[in-house]
């Protein structure tokens, strides 16, 4: 089943670019850690306020108590999509680095995503 790709853009043939499940899934992820609460109009507490500690001091305990926040986040939106193994997350200079460990609930295989933002 095909759904729709983010960032959402239009693709050759004129219509709504689609995602595969699993890329969906991935995107999802995506979307739930760059996006701060109340970004989102409808739903002001979606997001995961990762990008907000970017800037926070560079040390273990700071990065213990984000992959537990990104794990929050991803346990509260996407519980019925993934069943979340682990987190880290890395700080280097002026990069975020983020690897989340799943597993898709629906084939029970098991997946891992690394994600990047540069600010």
């Amino acid at each position: 089943m095909r759904q729709i790709a983010y960032p959402f853009r239009i693709d050759s043939g004129g219509r709504t670019a689609g995602a595969g499940e699993e890329e969906h899934i991935r995107q999802l992820i995506e979307q739930l850690l760059f996006t701060s609460p109340g970004e989102r109009v409808n739903r002001p507490t979606f997001g995961s306020g990762l990008m907000q500690l970017v800037f926070a001091p560079n040390s273990g305990e700071v990065a213990t108590a984000t992959e537990y926040i990104v794990q929050g986040a991803l346990q509260q939106w996407l519980s019925d999509l993934i069943h979340v193994e682990a987190v880290q997350v890395e700080s280097v200079d002026a990069t975020l680095r983020i690897t989340v460990q799943y597993r898709v609930l629906r084939n029970q295989e098991r997946k891992t995503a690394q994600f990047s933002r540069q600010v």
